[in-house]
């Protein structure tokens, strides 16, 4: 296997690898055994062995606590005894017979002791040096709190100590001889020898039994790296073969193929591989086949992309398109033009970068618009630098993929000079033939009413009795004075003053009325022609709504008027005063279209909030006879209207005011019956 690896063999490193994964996991479980087998063994030798040391030590246990217990006791009788007969002497005698008592050999010291520490009297037989200081301290001790009871025992290393009391504050103390137990120390001993023998037992048994696990894990361990061994080269074989197979791929000779080494899974592997080049070596074939297509087609698209270049060249329009970040992917020739630049945008570049601040903010404004609502158009004026203003008419489409993604914008770019021109001829023609048209209609009873008064002064003036009759060539003023009276003397009949002052008042009045229609119309031309820019702020479009509203409280004749307004609509950014002059005008269109209803007279007014176009949608709703669905088109042109009277400009300004506003108003038939007129506005303005 070093060899292997050494030469670089195809699978040698695989197969060391193997062979290191598959000891490793021997190792695991015969560990696991060898552990396992240690902890049993152990714990069957502590389990068979370990209960006669324990019955040893509990046996002398015993036999201690027995020992202790008589010599205890009979020390306490002695003390007793002792005290019994010092009690019986004067204290003057305490003395010797202390020293009598020590003569009998049977007690190592003796003393007569008070509660605070005072000796009376003490005697004490000759210890040797190395028990001398345990002694004193023993005795040092008793003196103090351990004799404050009646009975009191301390026990040292080698002396036991026993106090009883006497008479007044005064105790004895006795310290006896320690007296060795033959008995209990030959059990002690024979136990000793036991315990030593069991010990010894144990360790062969344990020997033994290590000895075997560790025969028996070598031999475990020798099996599992044998069978690793065995695998591993097993598993090596066929993915060295495979290996080699692939280096052949690889050079591209993709006809070799594997050979089957064996009937598992590995044999599933071989056959995929040999499918695996020969679809490879199939679909090589059907590429290099298809490589001559694509590049035709690539040819065709080169000339299909040429074509549609040519063709946006030739366009007096312009055309540019924008990807996602509004830079610039394509314009022709017309759109550079238009827009006076210097020199074509790199692809890079955004469009509203090239173009002075007025024009860019068009744009941008445009380009808004057209991706919230996927298509917006609108005529405005570029400035274009010094180049000049020219009118344009701009159209952006939002470009959106399968998945409703964006994808840029195509803006179109239309110079409206000529067409605005030729507008413009055709428009003061027609203001021309509708001006002299409401002037006319006016002037027609004004002439009447004045040639009616002259006819009635003519008339009724007497001059005989056929009535006196004017002369063509003298003016009525100087037949008919001004106050009345004939200049030959006699004056005008009573019943032809009254009759006169009839026809005098009643043409005064059509001459009154027909002069303030003219004075109407003229306004109405004026404010059309010098409506101001709006003056866009942060504003509530509900409150513009009920401000209107509260100007019809005691105007609506019996009409019904509904308010739907979304409370949590945004503000947005509008004209207060021009909006109230649309819903003004739309109001009484709407009022004047339920003058003539007999039932259900009923005007609506809705608000709402779009916030997936950012838009605030406004409508005025009738109940009336509504409008036919050829004239909804031709509602906002002005000099339009549907009713036999009116300037047909109402709309016109509404429709010139939203678009101002950057938004835009529209007709529709109500549901069930009558007319909607509906009004979007942007919430961030322009």
């Amino acid at each position: 296997m070093r060899r292997e690896r050494h030469d670089r063999q195809p699978g040698a490193k695989i197969q060391t690898r193997l062979l290191v994964y598959f000891i490793g996991l021997s190792l695991l479980p015969i560990a696991a055994m060898a552990t396992f087998s240690y902890l049993f063994l152990n714990r069957s030798v502590e389990k068979w062995m370990g209960r006669l040391p324990e019955n040893v030590v509990e046996r002398v246990r015993e036999q201690q606590r027995e020992h202790l217990a008589v010599q205890n006791r009979d020390l306490h009788e002695t003390t007793t005894l002792v005290a019994a007969m010092i009690k019986e002497k004067p204290q003057s005698e305490w003395q010797a017979t202390l020293d009598r008592l020590i003569l009998t050999g049977e007690i190592t010291a003796v003393e007569i002791v008070s509660g605070d520490g005072v000796v009376a009297a003490h005697s004490e037989t000759t210890v040797p040096d190395s028990q001398r200081a345990e002694l004193n301290s023993l005795l040092q001790s008793a003196r103090g709190p351990i004799a404050q009871s009646d009975d009191a025992f301390a026990n040292g290393k080698g002396f036991d100590l026993m106090a009883v009391p006497l008479t007044g504050p005064w105790r004895l103390m006795l310290v006896p001889h320690r007296r060795s137990d033959t008995d209990v120390n030959d059990t002690i001993a024979g136990s000793q020898r036991e315990y030593q023998h069991l010990l010894q037992t144990q360790r062969k048994v344990r020997l033994l039994g290590m000895s075997t696990l560790g025969l028996m894990t070598l031999l475990l361990l020798f099996a599992s790296t044998w069978v690793a061994i065995h695998l591993a080269r097993g598993f090596a074989a066929p993915i060295r073969s495979l290996a080699e197979a692939s280096k052949e791929v690889a050079r591209g000779n993709l006809s070799h193929r594997v050979d089957r080494i064996a009937d598992d899974e590995l044999a599933l592997l071989a056959d995929s591989f040999n499918q695996m080049t020969a679809e490879l070596e199939t679909n090589r074939r059907d590429l290099e086949t298809g490589a001559g297509a694509l590049r035709d087609k690539n040819l065709a698209l080169e000339e299909r992309r040429n074509y549609i270049e040519t063709v946006l060249e030739s366009l007096s329009t312009g055309v540019v398109s924008l990807d996602r970040g509004d830079c610039v992917t394509t314009i022709n020739t017309a759109a550079i033009s238009i827009l006076k630049l210097n020199e074509r945008p790199s692809v890079t570049a955004k469009l509203t970068n090239v173009l002075n601040s007025d024009d860019a903010t068009v744009l941008e404004r445009l380009l808004r618009r057209a991706r919230r609502a996927g298509r917006a158009a609108e005529q405005s004026q570029l400035t274009r630098g010094p180049g000049g203003a020219i009118p344009v008419a701009l159209t952006a489409t939002a470009l959106r993929g399968t998945d409703n993604d964006s994808r840029g914008v195509v803006l179109v770019i239309e110079d409206l000079s000529e067409l605005l021109a030729a507008q413009r001829a055709a428009a003061w023609s027609e203001v021309a033939r509708r001006i002299a048209h409401e002037i006319k209609n006016p002037l027609t009873p004004i002439q009447l009413s004045a040639e009616r008064i002259a006819r009635n002064f003519r008339v009724r003036a007497p001059s005989g009795s056929e009535g006196a009759k004017v002369s063509p060539n003298v003016p009525w003023e100087a037949d008919v004075p001004a106050n009345g009276d004939n200049p030959n003397g006699s004056g005008l009949p009573t019943d032809n003053r009254e009759e006169l002052a009839r026809v005098v008042e009643e043409c005064t009045t059509s001459i009154t009325r027909e002069v303030a229609g003219l004075k109407a119309l003229v306004d109405e031309f004026s404010r059309f022609a010098r409506m101001p820019p709006p003056r866009l702020e942060p504003a509530d479009l509900n409150e513009v709504v009920r401000q209107t509203a509260q100007l019809y409280s005691e105007r609506l004749d019996g009409v019904e008027l509904r308010l739907f307004l979304d409370d949590v609509a945004p503000q947005a950014m509008i004209d207060i005063d021009q909006l109230k002059r649309v819903f003004v005008n739309l109001t009484d269109n709407a009022l004047e279209a339920l003058a003539s209803m007999s039932d259900e007279r009923c005007l609506t007014i809705r608000t709402k909030h779009d916030a997936t176009r950012d838009l605030l949608i406004a409508s005025v709703e009738d109940t009336g006879e509504g409008i036919p669905s050829g004239d909804l088109r031709r509602l906002f042109q002005p000099y339009f209207s549907t009713r036999g009277r009116g300037t047909g400009l109402g709309l016109a300004i509404v429709s010139r005011i939203i678009n101002e506003h950057g938004g835009r108003v529209y007709a529709e038939a109500n549901t069930p019956r009558g007319a909607r007129f509906v009004i979007e506005l942007p919430i961030s303005g322009l």
